[in-house]
């Protein structure tokens, strides 16, 4: 579990390594890429910047090529920019989390409406799961108790084992009268 410090190194570099992409760096290869994560080792030797890329394929394996001969450069720059002791080795990795999630719900919309799952796209982890048929609704359990009888005799029917309590009694009704409201007799506390 990463630690305080560390979170806040993370924070920092992914914002200033974000802020490079979109200004400094000009390279036609690197498309709409957004830095979404960035984790640090403990001793922040090393950092693996997470990428989100909008495309296909071949788009995102050119994106990432082009990112991690960036680093270079970004490294160097964060350098300059930040007040760190040492700055990480930078790996670029592809996170593609928003894609499966977004491919998650369209296999939910499909199965909530009946229709047959897409195919599976090449190099996908995720399982695809298969329509279940439709089981019939269960239906409710009948009343034990007939209707007729008294709210306090249904309940001890529920449950098995229940008794009626008594009602609870004040600690001051136990044999004490209360003093009257606005007497001038003193208050007394009982001691434990």
């Amino acid at each position: 579990m990463p630690t305080q410090r560390q979170r806040r190194v993370d924070e920092l570099l992914r914002e200033a390594i974000g802020e490079l992409l979109t200004r400094e760096i000009v390279d036609p290869r690197i498309g709409f890429a957004t830095v979404t994560e960035v984790e640090t080792t403990p001793d922040l030797g090393h950092a693996r910047v997470w990428v989100s890329v909008i495309g296909g394929q071949a788009e995102r394996s050119a994106t990432i090529v082009a990112l991690e001969r960036a680093m270079v450069f970004v490294r160097r720059e964060l350098g300059h920019r930040l007040h760190l002791k040492r700055i990480p080795e930078l790996q670029v990795r592809l996170d593609e989390s928003a894609e499966r999630g977004t491919r998650v719900l369209r296999l939910l919309a499909d199965i909530e409406a009946g229709r047959e799952p897409e195919p599976l796209p090449e190099g996908e982890s995720l399982p695809t799961p298969l329509p279940r048929r439709a089981e019939p609704a269960p239906e409710p359990p009948a009343p034990e108790a007939a209707a007729g009888e008294p709210a306090s005799q249904r309940g001890a029917a529920r449950r098995p084992g229940s008794r009626k309590r008594p009602p609870i009694e004040h600690r001051r009704s136990r044999g004490r009268p209360r003093p009257a409201a606005g007497s001038s007799e003193p208050h007394r506390r009982r001691r434990r």
